[in-house]
């Protein structure tokens, strides 16, 4: 699944670790999705585009062909 969490993050002056606090996981698991090698929880995806004052659809681009 792609999405603008790395964008998002940046534009906030944000490390991955200090993303990572904000959110209460780690800089590797922001990484992680930041890279699209893990799709976070339903829970998690709130918390971030909560931080982000955006919806979780433009956090997270959902397309068909990305489906598993």
């Amino acid at each position: 699944m792609h999405n603008r969490v790395k964008e998002l993050r940046m534009s906030l002056g944000l490390t991955q670790k200090e993303l990572g606090e904000r959110v209460m996981v780690s800089r590797q698991a922001i990484n992680a999705i930041e890279t699209g090698k893990f799709d976070p929880s339903i829970w998690l995806a709130h918390d971030l585009a909560k931080l982000f004052s955006v919806s979780i659809e433009y956090l997270f681009i959902f397309r068909e062909e990305d489906r598993k």
